[in-house]
Formats: C-alpha cells, structure tokens, sequence
C-alpha cells in the first residue's frame, strides 16, 4: 500500500488540507496566460498548470514539504477549518473554469492527457463536497496527532539539517493548538449532524494517543530532532532550540495530544456509532459509491465490484490447489492455509533477520530487471522498519516516494510488530510490490517526468498507482524470486487478498456485513493472520473503497497486456510494454487504456 489513498506523502498532507489549496492574491492570474500566444493552447495550458501548482504549494505548504520543496517549511494553515474548506472550493472552481475557458479542441498526446486528468481530478473534487469527510477528521489509520509525529520527530519530509530548518518547525509546530481545535470542532458538528466514527475504529485511538502522551518533553518522539541535533550548530543556537522545543512540546503540543485524549474518550466515544458502513451515514450509499468511483477510476457499481471479487476469489482457490497438489499436500484448502500459517518453516527468528531478508531481496531482483524495464528511475530507496507508535495498526508493508530535491530517498517501511504473523511466504511479494519494481519505480519515475505538469508529477490515481503495485507482484517468476511452490503461494495469497478486499469492502459499506463477518470471511478464505485481518477489516472501515483500487487496477493492466501481447505478436516486447504504461505517470484506468490502445496502433503501422 501507498497509505491513504496514493503515495504516502501527498496522502498525509491531503488528509490535512481536505481540499486541493486556496487562493492567493500574490498572484496575477492571467499574466501568464497571456504571455502565451493566444493560438498555442497547448503551451498556454501548460503555463496556467505551472502557475496552479505555484498556487497551490504556496496555500498548502505540507504538500510542498512532502515532495521536497523547502519554501514554506515554516507555514502551518488550519486545513480543517471551514473558511480554508470554503477558499478550497473556491480555489478549485477557479482553476477548473481557467482550463476549460481554453479547452482540449485541437489537443493531442501529453497535452490532451494532462487536460482529461486536471478537468476530471477537478469536477471530482467539487462532487467530493457533498459528503462530510471532514466531520470525521480522526481514525486509527491517522490523525492531527500522529502527522504531527511523522512531521516533528525528525525522521519524516520535515528536515531538520539546519538551523532554519529547526525554526521553521518551532514555528510550525506553534501552530498546532489551532488545527487540534479544529478537529474537535469538526468532530462535535459531526456528532450534531449524525456523521461520527464507528465506535471500534476509535477504541482503538485513545492507546495510540496514550501512548505518544509524556511528561516530560525529553520522553516524547518529537524530542527526536534534539537528540540529534547537527554537531555544527552553535552553543548560543543549540541552547536556544533546545529550550524553544522544551516549551513548544510540553505546553503547546502535548497539552493538544491531552485534549484531543480526553474529548475523544469522553465525548466522542459515547456518541460512536455501533454501524460500521459508510452507507449507515446519511446519504451513505452515494457517498461509498462515489468513493468506489474515485477509488477506481471506473463506473462499476459496488455490486458489480462485489460479483467480480467472488469471482476473482474462486478463480485463486483454484490456483492454490494446484500448489498443494505440488507440494504433496493432503487435506482442505482451509487445512493448508493453516499450516502456512503455523509451521515453524515460515517464521523469521528475530526483527533483524525480517529486515535482512527484505534486504538481500534487492541484489536478487535487480540482476532480472534489465530483462523486463527499460525505463528505471534514478532515485535510490531505503528499507526501514515502520515506527513503533503506529506498528500495532499499520499494513505489513508501505512506501513513501522521494523527495523532489534527492534529499529523501523512497523509503519502503517494514512492519516488524507480531513477528510470528510476519511470514517468509509473504516477503518476496511484498518487496515487489513496494519497492522494485513496484511503487517505487512508478512514483519516483514519475517525478522524474520533468516535461509534464507538476500536477501529474506529484499526483496520482490510486487505482493506476496500486494496480501497478500489485501486477509487479504477477512479475515475480520473470525477476528470479517464487523459486519454491510456498513463495509462489505466497504471491497467490496476496493476490487472494486483493480479490478479497472487494468483497468485503463492498461488503462493509454496501451489504450490511458486519466488521466480525468481514474477518470471519477473510480467515475462512485465506491464510491471513488475526492480527493482520483485523487490522484490514478497520482499515476499509476508515478508508471506504480506497482498497477496491488494487485488483481492478491490476486486471486493467493485465488485460491491456494481454491485448496487446495477442495484437503485436512475436512483435511484443515487455520492455517497451512496461515502459508504455510507466512513461506518463498515473492515470486514471480509462486514459491508460486509450494510450494503450494508441501505443497498439501504431506498433502495428511502423
């Protein structure tokens, strides 16, 4: 996974914002444009993309942090508040009436692409206003709380290299009172307005707030950026900073941490809610639906999604017996996901063993890679293990892309809490997955693609970005790993994973299942832990129809592949295939089809 809903970094500081950006003065808006000969619309569109992105960075500057840019690493606007939801909504009717007053007649290649996605990401951003995301600001996944962590514990994009840089997060981290009042506000109207939490999602908040709570500063995570101060800062600097953070955590954030705590236990949960679909909401059932659509990039209905998800399971059941029959395997499916769960072959001896593993995967992958990518990225990428504040809850395995600048490697974050549950079966998907040649090639090849609008450099689509992730895993036999019929299962079971969550997604917020049915289902169907298949169920309970986008993405592109492999014949080469679908970013499912299908074409005329 990406964490919500694409790569890690804009998703955190979309979470923030709730909306795109807002408005600046500082800006003359059709100074640019008019620079531009009016007849070249192309080149008058791409300068107005220019000028949105430098709006848009400047009035969300969390979205600059996180690809690298450093100009606004001090600015902290209150993302929940309604006027900044109000200047957002402003913000992004302006800009989708700027580029459609120049229009796409005429457009073709890049030019056309950008202009479908930018027109499309915007009517999708206004619809998204009518329903209440932000009245439930909070959930296990992430909260002001925990970004806050990831910001100021100095192991996130905030930097903490400089001087400057530790003042930009004192003045930064200041800000922070106002935003944890905002939630609370938000998170009160969302009790008047009937649109709360369920109650297990947030159960499971107050131990994680808890557990970041300290006395004294110095025992706190955000104490991190002190303990490792550069060597070069000055006396006079490293005595101010210190007792500046000693203040700023133990009266301003910690203090927040508290109240957020007690409102949360002591009026928030009395007034959660025993449901756990999206569609329990008031006009619930629009509001997943909708979801589902932003989440796919498609027009399948959740019932059509649901069928497809049971078809999808029942055609990897197939599959899996075909692996017991190899291995000699005598008995039930249900009998052979339980020994791949609890034989001792498949467990690592210790955290450090987990990590090495993962590591020596890169020499291994990467010696098969020239075979099957032409088109590489050049950022390097690190293998780290997920922070302990947020292991109990988080996936097995998440990317964060790189900075913009090279400061930031992509980082691929292991979870190495419940070591008995992490499996040896389900290493070598994973890192495919997640790192080579999964997110890691497509979100840092992407912000490679200089030429193209920033917009599609930094953004994406969820079900582009994590249906790629998941076909690299199908390229697993190509690229020398699957070697035994267990790593081989081990894919397929990730695979089943994937089908399964559009079923039980669709499930949760469509079909009155229950979060209990929903992990009854996945452990009768698949060899997936407790642990893990909890921690799954409330993960489609607070993100609905973000988990949809793997396998219908996935389906896309192997069936695009597959198209094209039985159009061009001995002609088709994976490399160029790949580099095909890589070479323009993420694109919604439908665009990636048409320039498939272009790309086809003219194979078949040159």
């Amino acid at each position: 996974m990406t964490a919500r809903p694409l790569l890690l970094s804009l998703a955190i500081a979309a979470t923030f914002a709730g909306a795109l950006a807002l408005p600046s003065p500082a800006f003359a808006q059709d100074a640019t444009a008019e620079a531009v000969p009016a007849g070249d619309k192309a080149a008058r569109l791409d300068a107005l993309y220019e000028q949105y992105w430098e709006e848009l960075l400047k009035l969300n500057p969390l979205q600059a942090t996180f690809q690298g840019d450093n100009r606004y690493n001090d600015q902290l606007p209150d993302f929940y508040s309604a006027a900044f939801r109000a200047k957002s909504h402003d913000f992004t009717t302006k800009w989708l009436q700027k580029i459609e007053s120049v229009g796409s007649d005429g457009l073709s290649g890049q030019a056309l692409l950008s202009y479908e996605i930018f027109v499309r990401g915007a009517k999708d951003e206004l619809e998204s206003e009518k329903y209440p995301d932000w009245m439930m600001p909070v959930n296990q996944m992430g909260s002001i709380a925990s970004y806050t962590i990831m910001l100021g514990s100095g192991t996130g994009a905030q930097p903490f290299k400089t001087v400057k840089d530790y003042d930009n997060w004192l003045a930064r981290g200041n800000r922070l009172p106002v935003l944890f009042d905002s939630v609370i506000d938000n998170m009160r109207q969302g009790i008047k307005a009937g649109v709360v939490q369920p109650r297990a999602l947030m159960e499971k908040v107050v131990p994680q707030l808890d557990a970041l709570i300290k006395d004294k500063p110095e025992d706190t995570l955000l104490w991190g950026p002190i303990t490792s101060m550069p060597d070069d800062f000055s006396d006079a600097d490293r005595t101010r900073l210190t007792a500046a953070y000693r203040e700023m955590i133990g009266e301003r954030i910690v203090p927040s941490f508290r109240k957020l705590r007690d409102f949360i236990a002591d009026d928030y949960l009395p007034a959660t809610r025993d449901s756990v679909g999206l569609d329990k909401l008031p006009n619930g059932a629009a509001w997943y639906a909708f979801n589902a659509h932003q989440s796919t990039t498609t027009d399948m209905t959740p019932a059509e999604i649901h069928q497809l998800g049971l078809d999808e399971v029942a055609r990897i059941h197939g599959e899996m017996h075909k692996v017991m029959a190899e291995v000699g395997f005598e008995g039930s499916l249900q009998a052979f996901f339980e020994f791949m769960k609890t034989d001792p072959q498949f467990s690592f001896k210790s955290e450090d063993a987990l990590l090495a593993y993962y590591r020596s995967l890169e020499d291994r992958i990467n010696k098969r890679i020239p075979e099957q990518f032409s088109l590489v990225p050049k950022a390097p990428f690190e293998i780290r293990p997920v922070e302990p504040f947020r292991a109990k809850s988080a996936a097995g395995g998440s990317y964060m892309s790189p900075s913009e600048d090279g400061s930031r490697p992509g980082i691929f974050y292991v979870n190495t809490y419940d070591l008995p549950t992490r499996k040896t079966w389900d290493a070598e998907d994973l890192y495919l997955h997640e790192a080579i040649p999964g997110h890691h090639f497509q979100l840092a090849l992407q912000q490679e693609l200089t030429d193209l609008p920033k917009f599609r450099r930094f953004g994406g689509e969820t079900a582009f970005i994590e249906g790629w992730g998941l076909y690299a895993e199908s390229l697993g036999k190509s690229l020398g790993v699957y070697e035994t019929p267990y790593d081989y299962f081990g894919y397929l079971q990730n695979e089943l994973w994937r089908a399964i969550r559009l079923v039980t997604d669709t499930g949760l917020h469509s079909k009155d299942w229950t979060r209990q049915q929903v992990i009854d289902y996945m452990l009768e169907n698949s060899a997936e832990s407790e642990t893990q298949a909890t921690a799954e169920a409330e993960r489609y309970i607070a993100w609905p129809a973000q988990a949809l986008a793997y396998k219908i993405g996935a389906l896309k592109i192997q069936s695009l592949r597959a198209k094209a492999e039985k159009a061009l014949g001995p002609d088709f080469d994976v490399r160029e295939f790949h580099a095909e679908v890589l070479k323009d970013g993420a694109v919604p499912l439908q665009i990636l089809e048409d320039k498939i299908d272009r790309w086809i074409a003219e194979k078949q005329e040159g």
